[in-house]
């Protein structure tokens, strides 16, 4: 019994993260100006610090933009992507993730 219950509420996350990611990725592609100096218009990095986005997942890689926008991600490329993320509303991180998701790595 434990392990059904454990397997919806998980089955229930994952299906929750899918509809979180639900960026338009034609919209994605017209806000990335300021993404492809590092990452590329096709997603590959323009240099070996920057990561490749083509193809990641789109609830990372929107996480991951949430934390740097809301200063809650340090260390790293945090100095680079603070600022670029700050600017950034909900639906433009989930446009921007959708965009780089759906690109061939």
């Amino acid at each position: 019994m434990k392990s059904l219950l454990v397997a919806a509420l998980l089955g229930g996350a994952f299906l929750a993260m899918d509809a979180h990611a639900a960026g338009d990725p034609e919209a994605g592609k017209d806000k990335i100006t300021a993404c492809v100096a590092c990452h590329g218009s096709e997603g590959m990095g323009t240099a070996p610090i920057y990561p490749n986005l083509a193809g990641q997942s789109a609830p990372y890689m929107e996480s991951a933009m949430k934390a740097y926008r809301d200063d809650q991600r340090g260390g790293g490329m945090s100095a680079l992507m603070t600022p670029q993320a700050k600017g950034l509303s909900d639906e433009d991180v989930a446009d921007i993730a959708a965009y780089y998701a759906n690109l061939e790595p």
